[in-house]
């Protein structure tokens, strides 16, 4: 990948481009000092005559550079080597430190261990991880650790390693932290493996962690700890087509969640959702799920709407998913770029009181809509909603395999289909993105589909599974 070796070229010199360069082996005693596994110095020419005449004098310079180090660290050193000779160029002269070069050896030279390189990739300031990821990566590094050992040195990392964490995973029971907390991994999949009856990860679970755990040593290949990622391209079969982990819910699901207690009147918004009651609570638990079925927006998204973010542009009623916010809010994140967009609220929102609700908000001077979504253990407003609605749907009766919060994204997929959206504005309308449609140059021109065209395309939005007539105020 640096470029093409020439035959005629001697050990250690490449040519990339056209210049011709040459590389040095740091020895294993001085990777960590100088933080690289090799050392390239181009040698300013395409002549390889003039290289070869070059190349004594760059090496002898590397070689000063690696003892100078040492020197530096307090490690003994060739004195020869470092002390430069009197007709070497000024420029290429080093410091040498005050003390004799006969320095007593202070501490010996100890590798990168895998759990502080795993931490230093986890607090890499050039990351920038919602909470979400990070949490995720988190759960990567713990199993890794304990799998292959915290003091096991990250040079020493091998594809045995990672086929070891492939196989584990195979076993690995979900929850297992919870399931058995006083077991390690390896004696809960083991355990899992010998009972078969307990329930064990899926391959696109295994996989994700095995995809964050091959990001971490691509990172360690970048910052010169490996050489190659020796987890590259090791994955589990998917029995489940892509298509099929998420399905839409079908009408029967829909009725059971819109005609519940909360819906139709229960004892109170709070524990007493489930309950039949008199109140009607217009709240967070109440609005969520209503958005995402007629905007098919993330849960993350709405959850982060701002009191602003519901307003009219350009003559039409719009919810603005953007980082921007107009009253200062800092907890907003997008997953991608093309999440960044406008959506026309639909009829049926409209009908149910949503712009009034917004409007009251901002009237009472809240800057959150759903302000009311407590954030739970784990400090996230989404995870702590999307954990109450999988209570929800098992109390509505509504659980399904195959189906939670994001099956509201499906369903509004299926309804662009069922209209005939055009494909452009399907993309926009949902924030989803390809890699072709997105990325040809013609995209890149202009300023997107006017407003009144969007809306035009979700009043088209008929949602015949769905009957939420006893919402409308």
């Amino acid at each position: 990948c640096y470029g093409k070796l020439l035959r005629n070229l001697p050990r250690g010199m490449l040519r990339r481009g056209r210049k011709i360069y040459y590389r040095h082996t740091v020895p294993a005693n001085a990777q960590r000092l100088l933080n690289r596994l090799e050392i390239w110095r181009s040698l300013r020419t395409d002549s390889l005559a003039v290289a070869l005449r070059r190349l004594p004098g760059v090496v002898a310079r590397i070689e000063m550079e690696i003892e100078h180090a040492r020197a530096m660290a307090g490690l003994p050193v060739d004195a020869t080597l470092i002390r430069p000779l009197k007709d070497d160029p000024i420029a290429y002269s080093i410091p040498m430190p005050v003390a004799s070069m006969a320095v007593e050896r202070v501490q010996p030279d100890t590798p990168l261990t895998l759990a502080e390189a795993y931490r230093n990739y986890i607090d890499d300031p050039t990351r920038a991880w919602t909470i979400n990821t990070r949490e995720a990566y988190e759960t990567s590094r713990k199993l890794a650790l304990a799998v292959i050992g915290e003091t096991v040195p990250i040079a020493s990392i091998s594809r045995a390693h990672c086929r070891d964490m492939l196989d584990l995973l195979r076993f690995l029971p979900a929850n297992a932290v919870k399931l058995f907390p006083k077991l390690s991994p390896r004696e809960a999949a083991e355990r899992a493996r010998l009972r078969g009856d307990i329930k064990i990860i899926s391959a696109a679970n295994a996989n994700s962690l095995m995809t964050n755990m091959s990001s971490f040593l691509n990172w360690a290949v970048n910052e010169e700890l490996l050489l190659r990622n020796p987890a590259r391209g090791l994955r589990l079969p998917d029995p489940i087509n892509k298509r099929d982990k998420r399905l839409p819910f079908d009408g029967e699901q829909l009725h059971a969640i819109f005609n519940a207690p909360l819906y139709r009147g229960c004892l109170d918004g709070g524990r007493g959702y489930n309950q039949v009651g008199n109140q009607r609570p217009r709240n967070a638990r109440f609005w969520v799920p209503l958005i995402a079925l007629f905007t098919g927006a993330r849960l993350g998204e709405i959850c982060q709407l701002d009191t602003t973010d519901i307003r009219t542009i350009d003559g039409v009623e719009c919810i603005v998913v953007s980082l921007r916010s107009l009253v200062g809010s800092t907890d907003k994140q997008l997953k991608t770029t093309a999440s960044d967009r406008l959506i026309p609220v639909h009829p049926i929102l409209i009908n149910c009181g949503l712009l009034h609700f917004a409007q009251a908000k901002r009237e009472a001077g809240e800057k959150k809509l759903f302000d009311d979504i407590e954030t739970g253990s784990t400090g996230s407003r989404p995870v702590a909603f999307s954990k109450w609605f999988t209570q929800f749907l098992r109390a509505s009766g509504a659980k399904r395999s195959r189906t939670s919060f994001h099956s509201f994204r499906h369903n509004f997929r299926d309804e662009l289909r069922a209209a005939r959206t055009d494909h452009d504005i399907s993309l926009l309308l949902g924030g989803w993105t390809t890699g072709s449609s997105r990325s040809a140059v013609h995209d890149n021109y202009g300023s997107g589909h006017r407003v009144t065209v969007l809306n035009e395309a979700v009043r088209k939005l008929a949602f015949e599974q769905v009957d939420v007539e006893h919402l409308v105020l």
